[in-house]
């Protein structure tokens, strides 16, 4: 593939803008909530210590994803079209901010056994703060435009995901500290039940507000055009209903928005049973999980970086199809891997380690992690790329409106590939078999973008 002198030039670019800076800020605080307490702290928690049955407590999960999804499906594109109406998207961040931040802290009530809030309502203020979150990305995603210049675009949205790497890591760090007897005591967490759990939810509420405010002060918006939240919300619901009453929605973009969804269905069947299967398949224990969800996180702090920097190099299209054909081919690669072989061939020498490590020392384990290292470089980009190239497919007075769609092609089927991978688990009676679906699905979806044409080029700006 021949690149171009404007291309490579494009390499050369001078740093982001204050602007663009502070916008990429707030998914450093905002991505703590998905990472440190969605993933690897306070969720897990919940299910087995708040529920007190991990059976019950992952089927409440799955419940209140479902309906939460379910609200994000339905109402995405209606904000998505209110905000395009309003103009300034600004007023919104800080209306979700204010709704969200305080939600997220009054987890820390979410006791053992639900002695201080009921399970119920602790479930109702996580179905709230999904809502609220992906809301955040809609918002969110449609000021990228005005937050940086097209030649930005890519290295922002980069940077943002980086951001929200490095960010978990320091509070996931500071959680560990907090785990030594001697530091929990000085803090007064020794005597409170699970406190360390509990005070996760604390700490990302913290960066959650930190992170929203450089983004307020120094992100540039869209102008207000006056209209009221009423106003606002019925006319782009109009607006709404007749572009798809009348089929005017650019048919480029709609083929994105498929082919992303196709492709974020796998991906995220990929991060719901990639723990399952590491401690089914490989036999890992809970403490290799997190040191895996640590060693994972760090290298997504590079994936977003590399995001960036494959955009200005490639094009967004370019470095997402690029992106979604590794994270493939690593996903069955991960898949060959088990405690006695590698890529599918038997491995005599498993179980002698190989390096002088307490975990992670024998040839198999090292080779899945390697995997799993490239896997999320290359994963984190596709957000990077994936939101960038949605941003200048979008018609730019119809921006909030594709957001509002691009937040709906991440929720709206994401039950169907685990439907499928439960289907296929017990057809086959393997875990590994089991997860076949989610690279089909990946591969369909890397088949659709092909036939997307690219969106503005920076070249051309």
């Amino acid at each position: 593939m021949s690149i171009s002198t404007e291309t490579v030039s494009a390499t050369r670019l001078p740093p982001l803008s204050r602007s663009a800076r502070s916008w990429a800020w707030f998914q450093g605080g905002r991505d703590t909530y998905v990472i440190v307490a969605g993933t690897y702290i306070f969720i897990p928690y919940f299910a087995t210590t708040v529920v007190g049955d991990p059976v019950q407590g992952q089927s409440l999960m799955a419940l209140y994803h479902l309906i939460a999804g379910l609200i994000v499906a339905v109402t995405a594109p209606f904000l998505g079209a209110a905000v395009d109406q309003m103009g300034a998207r600004k007023p919104w961040m800080v209306g979700l901010s204010l709704l969200t931040v305080p939600l997220v802290a009054l987890l820390w009530f979410a006791a053992p056994g639900g002695a201080l809030l009921p399970v119920t309502v602790i479930i109702a203020m996580l179905i709230a703060l999904n809502v609220f979150v992906s809301y955040g990305e809609v918002v969110y995603g449609a000021m990228l435009p005005d937050a940086a210049s097209l030649q930005e675009q890519s290295r922002a949205s980069g940077l943002a995901l980086s951001l929200g790497n490095l960010v978990s890591i320091f509070v996931m760090l500071a959680l560990l500290a907090l785990l030594i007897p001697e530091v929990s005591s000085a803090v007064g967490l020794s005597a409170i039940p699970n406190g360390v759990d509990r005070i996760s939810v604390v700490l990302v509420a913290l960066c959650m507000g930190l992170g929203v405010l450089p983004l307020l002060r120094h992100s540039k918006d869209t102008p207000a055009t006056g209209l009221s939240l009423w106003a606002g919300l019925t006319r782009g619901a109009a607006q709404l209903w007749h572009l798809l009453r009348h089929a005017e929605l650019p048919g480029n973009a709609m083929l994105y928005l498929l082919a992303r969804m196709l492709y974020i269905n796998g991906k995220m069947a990929l991060l719901i049973f990639g723990g399952v299967y590491a401690a089914g398949v490989m036999q890992w224990s809970a403490t290799q999980l997190l040191v895996l969800g640590l060693i994972v996180t760090m290298s997504g702090v590079l994936g977003g970086v590399f995001g960036g920097w494959l955009d200005t190099l490639f094009g967004p299209k370019r470095a997402f199809e690029i992106e979604i054909a590794v994270t493939l081919l690593c996903a069955v690669a991960q898949l060959s891997v088990t405690p006695d072989t590698i890529f599918f061939i038997w491995h005599d020498m498993s179980g002698i380690p190989v390096l002088p490590l307490p975990i992670f020392n024998t040839a198999p384990e090292i080779v899945y992690i390697l995997i799993a290292l490239i896997l999320n470089v290359f994963g984190t980009a596709s957000w990077a790329s994936s939101r960038t190239l949605m941003a200048q497919l979008a018609p730019h007075d119809q921006l909030g409106t594709f957001f509002g769609f691009y937040a709906l092609s991440g929720v709206a089927t994401v039950w169907v590939v685990p439907l499928c991978i439960e289907f296929v688990t017990r057809a086959f009676e393997s875990q590994r078999a089991g997860l076949a679906p989610a690279s089909a699905f990946m591969l369909v979806g890397l088949i659709v973008l092909l036939f997307v044409k690219p969106g503005r080029s920076a070249a051309a700006e």
